[in-house]
């Protein structure tokens, strides 16, 4: 059952990856294609560079996402930069740019399973002065394993209750991306 919730969660992610987020208010109104979700954790001192990755370039339905995590030291401070592509054109599509562009209608959320410790700060700003996590602080606590939950959220409500601190319970809007990594702090 348990690897069932696993495949169900991927998939479900795959999805959302493959529906990406308006390209510009034209009335044709384009959608990006998201295939690879690139989290880079900048531990703050020494240390090398922890990749996160998910990458699903045929989209879903066909072959199952790669995922791949590195381990996060614990009691550390890293700034955290996500990166979105397309890779099915060549060169790859930087979708990065378009969310920061369009920064008021964008932001993402961070979530993680009990008994993970890591809390976040923005780093970035709309023109409004709202967040929108391309770049974070991110700060581990103490060793521990669970699942952390990146989402990208489009045309949501930044100035509802608690968006502005990475609460999206009030967030709305749309689901442009979402994808689930294996969390290890040791």
């Amino acid at each position: 059952m348990h690897k069932f919730l696993y495949y169900s969660a991927l998939l479900m992610g795959s999805i959302f990856l493959i529906t990406g987020c308006a390209k510009d208010p034209d009335p044709v109104n384009e959608t990006e294609l998201i295939t690879t979700i690139n989290m880079t954790w900048t531990p703050e001192g020494s240390g090398a560079p922890v990749l996160f990755q998910f990458r699903d370039l045929d989209g879903a339905g066909g072959s199952a996402p790669l995922i791949t995590v590195g381990d996060l030291m614990p009691n550390t401070t890293y700034s955290v930069e996500v990166e979105m592509l397309n890779e099915t054109t060549n060169p790859a599509t930087n979708i990065t740019n378009e969310i920061i562009l369009e920064g008021t209608e964008h932001q993402f959320f961070f979530a993680t399973t009990e008994g993970i410790t890591l809390s976040f700060s923005y780093d970035d700003t709309d023109t409004n002065g709202a967040p929108i996590g391309v770049k974070t602080t991110m700060f581990t606590g103490d060793a521990a394993t669970g699942k952390l939950q990146l989402t990208l959220r489009h045309d949501l409500n930044k100035g509802a209750s608690g968006v502005a601190q990475g609460d999206i319970t009030n967030a709305g809007g749309d689901t442009d991306a979402q994808v689930e990594f294996d969390l290890v702090i040791q």
